[in-house]
């Protein structure tokens, strides 16, 4: 089993990304390594260059990103961490398979009409193409799994078309380049929303800072955001179907379940009855123990650029060696000649 998987380089990392990603990656690399397989991860910095942005903001918030991941657990040891900017082989195959994607297989993609809206025309290319560099991503690479979510089942469909259709143009019928990646579809990731709206997923653009749970907050911050947590009047519920119908206690509870390795329905059996009073800062202690040790390996990390800079490098180098392989096989079946 080899499974790849990347993620945006996103600044702001809070508990929603912690729980709703991350956690997963550490998960898998756990699993696979148990079984003798192999993870690659990696920050999809050349993805974030398909829409607007601040350069100097993407160089550090990819920084900060290998920074969460370790921290949460992901080994560099142990998995293939990198940057794709520093692994040229991924846009290199991007544009070998550009001759095999299809304008019609890339004008069904649902998150190209999301994020293009009604203004297609003033898009970059790259944002309309960098479903065929994902397939790049993981086709280079031979993996077997890929974890997807609902908003990425299209795109690795799209991966195992474009490596089907280029076996069957360019490979002798018993002798296929690409492996068609298998779905990995990972425990269902935990939906946490925001602390003052239990309607609306926690999320990093949001104003007001109160929101949210920052991997950067410190322990007296997580309690003053948990105790100030938008609630309702009326105690907890004593079973589940008692929470509908209030987002709030209801995200407030899922979150206590998640990070307590419990069902719902156990915390209710516990703190039913209850009011927040009583509730919020048992949730507040809950996250500072679990998350402190996470926070101050973190901020440690995300000073030390030339500690994050060598595992981006040490991890370059496996995929590198990893990739190349497939790239020359890739340009030799195109009959490309390379000296």
């Amino acid at each position: 089993m080899r499974i790849v998987s990347g993620i945006q380089p996103t600044g702001n990392l809070h508990l929603g990304n912690y729980l709703g990603a991350i956690r997963n990656w550490v998960s898998m690399q756990d699993d696979a390594t148990a079984n003798g397989g192999e993870c690659l991860y990696f920050l999809a910095d050349l993805h974030a260059i398909s829409m607007p942005h601040t350069p100097a903001d993407l160089s550090a918030n990819t920084r900060e990103m290998v920074a969460a991941l370790v921290a949460c657990g992901v080994d560099p040891d142990r998995s293939v961490l990198f940057n794709q900017a520093q692994v040229p082989q991924h846009a290199e195959m991007q544009w070998l398979l550009n001759g095999t994607a299809r304008m019609g297989w890339l004008n069904r993609m649902t998150q190209w009409k999301d994020k293009a809206g009604k203004n297609r025309e003033g898009q970059s290319v790259a944002l309309f193409t960098y479903p065929v560099l994902q397939a790049a991503d993981v086709l280079i690479y031979q993996a077997t799994h890929v974890p997807v979510g609902e908003d990425q089942k299209q795109h690795l469909e799209l991966a195992r078309d474009i490596a089907q259709k280029f076996n069957n143009d360019f490979c002798a019928e018993d002798a296929p380049l690409f492996t068609l990646p298998a779905p990995f579809i990972p425990p269902e990731a935990a939906r946490i929303m925001s602390l003052r709206d239990g309607s609306s997923k926690m999320s990093k653009s949001d104003p007001s800072d109160m929101s949210r749970i920052n991997m950067t907050d410190d322990a007296d911050t997580i309690m003053q955001k948990v105790k100030k947590a938008k609630t309702d009047p009326e105690p907890l519920p004593a079973d589940k179907d008692g929470l509908e119908g209030r987002p709030e206690a209801k995200n407030l509870v899922s979150i206590y379940a998640v990070m307590a390795g419990t069902r719902v329905e156990d915390v209710l059996a516990q703190f039913g009855g209850q009011g927040f009073g009583s509730f919020k800062p048992a949730l507040g202690e809950l996250l500072v123990e679990k998350l402190s040790p996470i926070n101050a390996r973190f901020v440690e990390l995300r000073q030390d650029k030339d500690a994050l800079d060598a595992i981006l490098k040490k991890g370059a180098e496996k995929a590198r060696a990893l990739a190349i392989p497939t790239l020359e096989k890739t340009y030799e079946a195109l009959g490309l000649v390379r000296g």
